[in-house]
């Protein structure tokens, strides 16, 4: 008799990463869709500073998330892996370009506008193909006998466009609220006035996503709606979460937008976990159904037991040393 439900567990471990990628990896994705309309040149080195130190550590989330993904529901791997195969290479390849651009831009004179769209074009289509591939996963496959029998580009309609651009506004807001705290004079001035716009912004398209979704899946809407439980109050403290942004930027607060920020996205995220639960591979395999051998699970959990929380301790100590305000001429780099 199995002891533990590893595919639960596996199931936290790999939500885990994922939701600390989004948060993590999304501010700095958030600043370079930001970057063009930053007022300066010297406000564009000031952002780039303050996430020069953690933002290649916070891609680690994203090689775990995808790893464990591959060790412990193999079947997600095999059928919405070929759905997606166009996503997941523009993903890769605005990360690219984003990545380089970093390293490039600091280096360059005369070319320096050119590494500028390159960090710019990256973040925004690598931030684009992340909210495509989350409406794709929403909207389901179509899959015979484990096997994906759709086309390539059933992954781009309509939809996901939507949740492509809605995720888009949504980093782009983490952003604007990592520079209030991490900035200051005319830069954090630049960020509360934009702040206001992109949350209205994002309330606009969650709202869309939110009215459109029941209509492209009987199951999530049966979720919602069949009985008023409480998984209401995910939406609920979503909102609250929003207000406490508009509240905090009204009021001038430096940290309180962006930890609300990071709310908005944890509840959103839970929320559609619960929309799709148990379903990894919709709109019919349960991750027990994608789930590896049991034995290949616990080999591999044993593994991550130590890998974790070095991680967790190696990204705190970061943040924490390079904490506080970063000014115009300072930098990492």
């Amino acid at each position: 008799m199995e002891l533990f439900d590893l595919a639960l567990i596996w199931a936290f471990i790999i939500g885990f990463g994922i939701i600390m990628y989004v948060l993590m990896d999304g501010f700095d994705l958030g600043i370079g869709i930001l970057f063009p309309f930053a007022p300066k040149e010297d406000d564009r080195d000031t952002m780039m500073n303050t996430v020069a130190p953690v933002w290649d550590g916070n891609e680690t989330w994203l090689v775990l998330g995808g790893a464990g993904l591959l060790a412990a529901f193999p079947l997600v791997y095999s059928t919405i892996l070929p759905a997606l195969y166009i996503g997941v290479f523009l993903l890769l390849a605005g990360l690219i370009f984003r990545g380089v651009a970093f390293e490039f831009r600091f280096k360059a004179r005369t070319s320096r506008y050119l590494w500028n769209w390159a960090f710019a074009g990256g973040s925004t289509v690598a931030s684009f193909a992340q909210g495509a591939v989350v409406g794709a996963y929403i909207q389901g496959f179509e899959i015979t006998n484990r096997v994906y029998t759709g086309g390539a580009l059933d992954w781009l309609t309509p939809f996901t466009v939507l949740t492509g651009f809605g995720l888009m506004a949504g980093y782009a807001l983490l952003g604007s609220t990592w520079l209030i705290m991490k900035t200051e004079g005319r830069l954090q001035d630049w960020a509360y006035r934009i702040t206001i716009p992109l949350l209205l912004g994002v309330l606009v398209v969650f709202a869309m996503i939110s009215v459109w979704t029941p209509f492209v899946d009987e199951a999530v809407k049966n979720r919602w709606f069949s009985n008023l439980s409480i998984i209401w109050i995910l939406p609920v403290l979503a909102l609250l979460c929003a207000f406490q942004i508009f509240r905090s930027v009204r009021n001038r607060f430096e940290g309180m937008p962006f930890v609300a920020t990071v709310g908005l996205f944890i509840f959103t995220y839970l929320g559609l976990i619960v929309s799709r639960w148990p379903y990894v591979v919709p709109p019919e395999y349960t991750l027990w159904d994608a789930s590896s051998a049991y034995g290949s699970q616990l080999f591999l959990l044993l593994g991550l037991l130590f890998v974790i929380p070095i991680v967790l301790v190696y990204t705190a100590w970061t943040y924490w040393v390079f904490r506080g305000k970063v000014r115009a001429g300072e930098g990492y780099h």
